[in-house]
């Protein structure tokens, strides 16, 4: 049986993302985004998924590890993000007098928060706010967190989607230690590597016309300072298509001119949401 881990506790939004990449795995936590690349080495038959993104707050901040690690991608995954206030069985909207969740859970529901006039605790985790309710049994606390913690921590869904906006996504990532691609056919693709630029004026200008050139599209450009550096950076980039397309081929050619470290971190079928929103 495939093992995947993720971060956090179980019913956490990790946990119900590789639920739904894979129900039939072994779905196991790590404490760390750390502990989870570890394993993802030491056990190279093993997977991790890990939130890259998200619609409304933007980057999560493990692109350090990605760069360290350069694990393969064989896929990402588009998680909605449906947040709940979860308490005690008997307890009822009005009793909820303390909120506790992650930081970015609070902020993405600061409108119902300050609504109904709840105290703000912030907590490393959602699901492990869940966790903590349940075990405190106080009927004025409650946490912030998926459906899913209220069945396996035994809480009650005092009020559903509470978020400021739907329609709320995070994008996962599935990592791994083979490297591993489908074949280049019709479907759409998604090719993500990283670069490190040659040192000269107006490099990072000059290594981006090939895409222009050759029609190929960008979807991703972020910069990252290296590590104890604050004048060398490295880019992580998405574009779309496959990488035995002649057209990246050509952009990643010339591309590469401009390089001083270049690598490819996967070749993957883009997450059909992605069809839905062009």
């Amino acid at each position: 049986m495939r093992k995947i881990y993720f971060q956090g506790t179980y019913g956490a939004y990790s946990h119900l993302a590789a639920l739904s990449v894979d129900s039939d795995a072994k779905i196991l936590p790590c404490k760390t985004f750390d502990e989870c690349f570890n394993k993802a080495i030491s056990e190279q038959e093993s997977r991790i998924i890990i939130p890259e993104s998200n619609r409304i707050t933007g980057n999560i901040g493990i692109e350090y590890l990605i760069f360290k690690h350069r694990l393969n991608i064989y896929l990402e995954h588009f998680q909605k993000i449906e947040h709940n206030l979860l308490g005690q069985i008997d307890a009822k909207l009005s009793d909820i007098k303390e909120v506790y969740s992650h930081a970015q859970g609070l902020s993405q529901c600061s409108k119902f928060i300050k609504k109904n006039n709840m105290v703000e605790h912030i907590r490393a985790d959602t699901a492990g706010s869940a966790e903590m309710i349940s075990k405190k049994k106080n009927l004025s606390q409650a946490a912030i967190a998926s459906s899913l913690c209220a069945d396996i921590y035994g809480l009650k869904v005092i009020k559903k989607n509470i978020e400021n906006e739907k329609g709320n996504l995070t994008r996962f990532l599935v990592m791994g230690k083979n490297i591993l691609q489908p074949k280049f056919g019709k479907k759409n693709y998604i090719t993500s590597f990283l670069f490190k630029l040659k040192s000269k004026p107006a490099a990072l200008y000059q290594s981006l016309g090939g895409f222009a050139i050759n029609g190929v599209n960008l979807t991703k450009l972020q910069s990252y300072p290296e590590k104890n550096s604050f004048d060398s950076y490295f880019f992580l980039c998405d574009l779309d298509g496959h990488i035995e397309d002649p057209k990246v081929q050509k952009s990643l050619k010339e591309l590469g001119l401009h390089c001083e470290d270049f690598h490819v971190l996967g070749v993957f079928e883009a997450d059909k949401l992605r069809e839905k929103k062009n």
